[in-house]
C-alpha cells in the first residue's frame, strides 16, 4: 500500500509514505504543506466517482462518492480513504429520485465495491438494499 519516499532539503529530510492504490478524498480536499504531510495520495489514484448498479432495477449510474465507511483490508485503508475490492462506499443518490416510506427524499446510500480500481482504472459497485 505504500511507497516510501524521502522529501526535504532544508536540514530535516523527513520520510513521507506515497498511497499506491486508489483512493477517496472530500470534495474540496488541498494537501497540507510538504513540511507538515506525511501521508501522498497521487491525483491520478484519486477517485470521486463511482458506476454504481442498482440490484433491483438492473440499472447503472455514476454516482458521486460521499465517503468511505469501512474497507475489510484493515482500519487504516479506512482511515485513509483507500477503496479496494469489498469496500463499503457511501454514495450520493439523490438524482435517482428514492423515497423512503415516510416520504422523505434519500440522498446517502452504501454501495459496496465490486472490481480491483487499481487494475480497472473506475469503481464498479453494487447498491446495498
Amino acid at each position: 500500500m505504500f511507497k516510501v519516499l524521502k522529501s526535504g532539503k532544508r536540514k530535516h529530510k523527513s520520510w513521507k509514505r506515497m498511497i499506491t492504490k486508489v483512493t477517496f478524498v472530500g470534495h474540496g480536499f488541498t494537501r497540507k504543506p510538504p513540511k507538515y504531510e506525511r501521508f501522498i495520495r497521487p491525483t491520478g489514484l484519486r477517485m470521486t466517482k463511482a458506476h454504481v448498479t442498482h440490484p433491483e432495477l438492473k440499472a447503472t449510474f455514476c454516482l458521486e462518492i460521499i465517503g468511505v465507511k469501512k474497507n475489510p483490508n484493515g482500519q487504516m485503508y479506512s482511515q485513509l480513504g483507500v477503496v479496494t475490492k469489498g469496500t463499503i462506499l457511501e454514495v450520493n443518490v439523490s438524482e435517482l429520485g428514492l423515497v423512503t416510506p415516510g416520504g422523505k427524499v434519500v440522498w446517502g446510500k452504501y454501495a459496496q465495491v465490486t472490481n480491483n480500481p487499481e487494475n480497472d482504472g473506475c469503481v464498479n459497485a453494487v447498491l446495498l438494499v
